[in-house]
This record gives C-alpha cells, sequence and structure tokens, in this order.
C-alpha cells in the first residue's frame, strides 16, 4: 500500500471506512483521535463527578479531570494505492470508545461495520486493555495493539508485552506516542494494512 502526502483529490473516487480507538480509561483514545483528525474533533467528555468514585479504576490517572461518556470522533483522508483499482482515498471514520466498565454496552453500537480496531495499551496498566482485546478476539474484528508511550512508564520488551497480552502472533504490535500525528498516523496505517491483508490474504498487493 502506497501513501502520497500531496494527493490531488479533485478527481479521485474516495471510499469511507470505520476504524475504532479502544482501551483502558486514560490512555490516550481521546488523545490518539485528535492527532489523527483533519476536522475539529466531536467530544462528548464531561468533568469527572463524585458519582463515578468506586465505579471507576482511577489509579494510574490521578491527574485526569475529565473523561468520554459516548463517543470521540474525527476523520483523516489516507491516499491509497492498489493495483486493482489504481489510486483512490480511503476516508477513515474515527471512533474512539469510553473507557469505563460501565460504557461498554455501547461497544456494539460503535463498532458495527468496523474495518478494524486499534487498542491502546499502558504498560503500567495492562490489564486494563485486556477486555478491548478479548472484544475484538471474539468478534472477530482486525485490530492491532499500540503501546503509548507515557512519560516515566517503563519500556519492555515487544516480547514481553505480548505474552503478557496472550496475543496472537498474528496480531500486530508496536509502540507509538498519542500526541504526536506522525505517530499516530503511522499506527493507523499499520491498521489498514493488516485489516486488508486479514481481508484479502497477504498475497493481495496492496
Amino acid at each position: 500500500m502506497a501513501y502520497d502526502t500531496c494527493p490531488d483529490t479533485r478527481t479521485r473516487m474516495a471510499v469511507a471506512v470505520k476504524v475504532v480507538i479502544a482501551g483502558g480509561f486514560g490512555v490516550g483514545k481521546t488523545t490518539l483521535v485528535g492527532a489523527l483528525s483533519e476536522i475539529k474533533v466531536l467530544r462528548t467528555e464531561e468533568v469527572m463527578s463524585v458519582a463515578g468514585q468506586g465505579i471507576d479504576h482511577l489509579t494510574g490517572t490521578e491527574p485526569k479531570t475529565t473523561t468520554t461518556v459516548a463517543m470521540d470522533f474525527g476523520r483523516i483522508t489516507l491516499p491509497v494505492e492498489r493495483a486493482e483499482f489504481g489510486e483512490y482515498d480511503v476516508q477513515v471514520m474515527l471512533f474512539g470508545t469510553p473507557g469505563q466498565d460501565r460504557f461498554w454496552f455501547m461497544w456494539d453500537d460503535l463498532t458495527r461495520g468496523a474495518l478494524g480496531a486499534i487498542v491502546l495499551a499502558d504498560t503500567r496498566r495492562l490489564k486494563d486493555c485486556f477486555p478491548a482485546v478479548e472484544y475484538f478476539e471474539e468478534g472477530n474484528i482486525p485490530f492491532l495493539v499500540a503501546v503509548n508511550r507515557f512519560d516515566g512508564a517503563e519500556a519492555y520488551p515487544e516480547a514481553e508485552v505480548q505474552q503478557a497480552l496472550g496475543l496472537n502472533p498474528t496480531v500486530p504490535l508496536l509502540a507509538c506516542d498519542a500526541r504526536r500525528t506522525k505517530s499516530a498516523r503511522h499506527v493507523l496505517i499499520k491498521l489498514v494494512e493488516h485489516a486488508y491483508e486479514q481481508a484479502w490474504g497477504r498475497d493481495t498487493n496492496v
């Protein structure tokens, strides 16, 4: 799959796909959507209240004062070239899920029809992304795991993280900085490539 950084979109075909960004509470989903989106991000953040105490697991996220209660929505256009279809644009609709357990009932709606998913992980709280990994495995939805590099968090070898998460070797695992557009874009491109491979096989010229 080839990406042109300066496409002429006036006469190009456009295809819309959905990508879900999931993971535990406070892992950087809203930040990743913001780093990727070429439009103003639709956020459904609310100030965390006393009502959430004892329900939301806040360990390791103490500075966080707001939380996503429905979804984050953004959009980015990826110019793509495939031998079968020539050049076209993939308009990726980005849906960030809420991280707290009490909002998981919305995941079925958010993931319906998705091309694939990015599961963000924090090495200080790896267990928080277990539910997302299990959800996409059971739903047979292509996904990858992106370890968000938080300041002060220890960097572990890829093999150790993969083993700790119990990931199938076919699931891509990579490190990222959700604050940086270049890093976030790299993760998204890897997911799109992985989803195409899952759909059409590795021998397909994507």
